[in-house]
């Protein structure tokens, strides 16, 4: 019950209903204009996965889509995971993005809900005593609703595109997800073959070491040492196991996968380092442009901003309601005639209330700080991305440096250190203690090779969601080092 005018149109149609008693006429007038689209609303998010991942993500909705995308799903389990196919497997199985995907479904009904005009409501009155039948027939029109159709339609388009554009958040953030378990799980996987070289090594040096020993020319001293290392690399290698596991796992149920689906293979070593990185040449323009969450957020602001002049123009008259009566009654005859009366009455009631105590100054006060924290909330979010995104490219291109630091110079030495050492312990030049030390060196020094190239994977991840967009949140986390074993090898 609300306040308008009452279009041309739809006067004519109540003339009708008064003088047919037409209540489906009347239901047909005021029938809604927004249809559902076919996609569900998910076309924003096909584009951002088609664009920006080169993927395609589905709505799975029925038996039949559940079948085809678990055939996909399988065709792409068939060979060693790439980090591209853990994404697009994700993207087709994971719940927690099917679930997104249907409160877009919502999103989209409210708004389309909010598009139709006010239902009117029909009431039929029939009294009867003494001889007398009186029915009174009522169509109650919202007029408020009605006349403020545009602009509520207009807000609820925009809650709509908030909604949109945080269901493609959801895609991108969960392949950020998806991609950065991956790097973590491939070179959890590439440290346990490290090390199960290093242990192969470890044990013929021990065996090596008993066999002097037991000749006389090595001491004990030197003896426990080998047997030492050759034992701590073991531990270090079951505690690497447990976590490249751990790590699976935690990749498994990110791509939504059970059952045999589970005894995917990954590959035994991280990609190698890219010859040239991206260049930090106006990322801060770009990630204001293409961040979704900052998208979702303007949305919202502008379906605030039409809500504040909603509120503003109609703050002093609300809840105008028509109502359009249709009264007729009859009268048996007294005194001894024996015929009936019959009265028949038409006519309209217009009901609206005022805020006579503040004069909607309240509400107009709530929607002008609600639209104000938001446009606060927006201009620190805009601040935050920037900040975000110098920092992720600082993080990536850190990380490359010091990846390829590894590779090109810390490695190889290493490895030159430790062949030369092994060449004077032959000769008897150098003792045991010393290429044992030089043996632990490089086995630390791989695994934080290996943490460094992985590290720069995910930097990489993280200088991308900061682009585009993480979520919500939008902040992609950090990673720190391999560190485990390597801390406890230290």
């Amino acid at each position: 019950m609300k306040r308008a005018f009452v279009p041309a149109c739809v006067a004519r149609r109540f003339r009708r209903f008064r003088a047919h008693g037409s209540l489906t006429i009347l239901a047909l007038t005021l029938s809604g204009c927004v249809g559902f689209s076919p996609d569900g609303g998910l076309s924003p998010a096909i584009d951002v996965a088609s664009a920006r991942l080169h993927k395609n993500i589905v709505k799975i909705d029925s038996e039949a889509e559940v079948e085809s995308a678990q055939a996909r799903v399988r065709h792409l389990l068939a060979r060693p995971l790439s980090v591209d196919r853990a994404v697009q497997i994700a993207l087709l199985s994971n719940r927690d993005l099917q679930a997104s995907f249907n409160d877009l479904g919502v999103s989209e009904a409210e708004f389309v809900r909010a598009s139709l005009p006010p239902e009117p409501r029909f009431s039929i009155d029939r009294l009867a005593g003494m001889g007398d039948v009186e029915v009174v027939r009522q169509i109650v029109v919202n007029l408020y609703a009605l006349a403020t159709l545009p602009a509520r339609r207009a807000i609820a388009n925009e809650r709509f595109k908030a909604a949109q554009a945080r269901a493609a958040g959801q895609v991108m953030a969960l392949a950020a997800e998806v991609s950065r378990q991956y790097f973590i799980a491939v070179a959890a996987r590439q440290q346990i073959a490290f090390l199960d070289t290093a242990v192969a090594a470890a044990q013929a040096s021990a065996e090596l070491a008993k066999q002097l020993g037991e000749s006389g020319s090595l001491n004990k001293l030197e003896q426990a040492r080998e047997d030492v290392f050759y034992a701590e690399l073991g531990a270090q290698r079951a505690d690497a196991r447990l976590q490249a596991q751990a790590e699976r796992e935690k990749l498994t149920r990110l791509m939504g996968l059970w059952g045999r689906d589970i005894a995917f293979t990954l590959p035994k070593a991280l990609p190698p380092l890219p010859r040239r990185i991206a260049s930090a040449r106006d990322i801060e323009a770009e990630a204001l442009s293409k961040r979704l969450d900052i998208i979702a957020a303007r949305h919202s602001l502008d379906a605030l901003a039409r809500e504040l002049g909603l509120t503003n123009v109609t703050r002093y008259v609300s809840d105008v309601g028509l109502t359009l009566q249709d009264d007729k009654e009859w009268s048996s005859g007294t005194g001894g005639s024996n015929g009936t009366s019959k009265l028949a009455r038409n006519g309209f009631i217009v009901d609206f209330s005022i805020p006579i105590y503040d004069f909607g100054e309240s509400k107009f006060r709530h929607a002008r700080e609600t639209y104000l924290a938001a446009a606060n909330r927006l201009a620190q979010r805009a601040i935050d991305v920037r900040s975000q995104v110098r920092e992720a490219y600082t993080r990536y291109r850190g990380k490359y440096e010091l990846a390829y630091y590894y590779a090109k110079q810390i490695l190889p030495l290493r490895k030159t250190i430790l062949d030369q050492t092994s060449l004077q312990y032959n000769g008897m030049l150098a003792d045991v203690t010393q290429l044992l030390l030089d043996a632990r060196g490089r086995v630390m020094s791989n695994i934080a090779a290996i943490g460094a190239r992985r590290d720069f994977f995910i930097a990489e991840v993280n200088l991308k969601a900061a682009l585009m967009g993480n979520g919500p949140d939008g902040a992609p986390p950090d990673q720190a080092p391999i560190g485990a074993t390597a801390e406890a090898a230290n």
